[in-house]
């Protein structure tokens, strides 16, 4: 990325809170010691009014000289940084500068809240750092600043350099292929230990030899005892289903889950699971849902990539979803698996989907994903110190409670709810996929 002449004033100013800087010459702090130097000879020493003031007068020539010569320099930069980025993963960038006639420059690269830029600021030819995408979407990088010094020393001036780069965030789409290609290879890098594949197949293909990896469900017992050693069934997974995912947007999707909003983590997951049914050869598509359905992507085979590209700018909104709209939508579709991703705070809130969930469950096989709240499990858990602390127990004892009978009764209808930290909702629905492919429901 190359630089062009100095233009509008950059916006943006990154976290920290520190002052903007804005272009325009003036004085550096060398002018203004030698104005007090001056003023103190004055004081201190005979040599009457007519040599100070010409001292002074000729002081401010010389810095007004600097001042415009500063503001006259044309700096060049060239920023070199990637425009996609995966959600929280830190890349290189880099700002190097040209500042012909300068005697130094101090270099600094805005951001807006999205973003994070570490170091955003530093004295020299160039900025080195890396840059993070803190929010999912489509974020504006402002041009970066030189703040040139004239050859004396006794001016500056701040110059805007480079344009407007768009940095596009995804959600983290490399770790859930590495995650994916761990668990192929019977590796949870998420616990940090060996752990056995999920799910043996659902079709058998044919008897083997038994080989001490296979898992125990696997020995054929009759065919061991007729030729007097172990053999084991060989499985096939069934390929060529269809998963579509089903993201709720509405105004319960906003409430924060630790670090994140419960949107946020639904479309982690989403990218967890879309890649998983990629892998196992399943066709995978999208939708998305408010008021009204905002996103829409067919099942597609290699669509993971495609229903990340569809759903990483969602926003929440602030109205209430309509589940029956979201259902005749997906509904159309032939038999599949839909994974929804929605927020089950009571019995009462979760009443319009309890009251669509039978129409869409005798066709399809439903997954619910929904996000522990870490708050109401510390109200219950931390000891009370006060009447308002016991009071606060009761109520979040309530809302549990209440939230456990919306999920028995989704369960009671033939749902899978799942309910994990926002963290770890990604895995857990994979493992429910697994399931529920091994049990031969999708």
């Amino acid at each position: 990325m190359t630089s062009s002449p100095p233009g509008p004033t950059p916006n943006g100013d990154g976290a920290g809170g520190r002052r903007r800087w804005a272009p325009g010459a003036r004085p550096t702090r060398w002018a203004a010691v030698g104005i007090a130097l001056l003023a103190v000879a004055t004081l201190v020493l005979p040599i009457g009014v007519v040599v100070p003031s010409v001292a002074v007068v000729a002081w401010a020539a010389v810095v007004a000289v600097d001042v415009v010569v500063a503001g006259r320099l044309r700096a060049t930069a060239t920023r070199t940084t990637t425009t996609t980025l995966a959600l929280r993963v830190p890349v290189p960038y880099t700002l190097a500068v040209s500042a012909p006639g300068a005697r130094s420059a101090r270099l600094r690269q805005p951001v807006p809240a999205e973003l994070a830029l570490q170091p955003s600021e530093g004295a020299g030819p160039e900025l080195g750092g890396q840059l993070t995408g803190l929010h999912r979407g489509v974020h504006r990088l402002p041009p970066a600043v030189i703040r040139a010094t004239g050859p004396i020393g006794l001016g500056s001036c701040d110059h805007p350099v480079g344009g407007d780069d768009t940095v596009t965030v995804f959600p983290d789409l490399p770790k859930a292929r590495r995650l994916t290609a761990a668990r192929r290879r019977g590796r949870s890098t998420d616990e940090g230990r060996i752990r056995s594949r999920l799910g043996i197949g659902t079709e058998l293909e044919s008897i083997r030899d038994y080989s001490p990896d296979d898992d125990v469900r696997q020995i054929n017992w009759v065919a061991s005892a007729r030729v007097g050693r172990a053999m084991s069934n060989q499985y096939r997974v069934e390929e060529n289903r269809d998963l579509v995912c089903v993201v709720d947007t509405g105004r319960l999707m906003a409430s924060p889950v630790g670090d994140v909003t419960r949107l946020d983590a639904a479309l982690d997951a989403v990218t967890t699971l879309a890649v998983a049914a990629e892998d196992a050869g399943d066709r995978v598509g999208a939708l998305a849902f408010a008021a009204a359905v905002t996103r829409q992507m067919a099942p597609r085979r290699q669509g993971a990539e495609g229903v990340v590209r569809a759903l990483f700018d969602l926003e929440p909104t602030e109205v209430e979803s309509d589940y029956d709209r979201a259902f005749i939508a997906v509904g159309r579709h032939k038999r599949a698996l839909i994974a929804l991703f929605t927020d089950l705070v009571d019995e009462s809130a979760s009443r319009s989907l309890l009251d669509a969930c039978p129409v869409l469950a005798r066709r399809h096989a439903l997954l619910i994903a929904t996000c522990r709240d870490p708050d109401l499990a510390a109200a219950v858990s931390d000891p009370p110190h006060d009447v308002r602390d016991v009071l606060r127990s009761a109520v979040a004892l309530d809302i549990l409670d209440s939230r456990r009978r919306a999920i028995s009764l989704l369960r009671a209808m033939g749902a899978t709810v799942v309910e994990s930290t926002a963290a770890q909702l990604g895995t857990a629905c994979v493992r429910a996929y697994l399931m529920l492919k091994q049990r031969a429901r999708l």
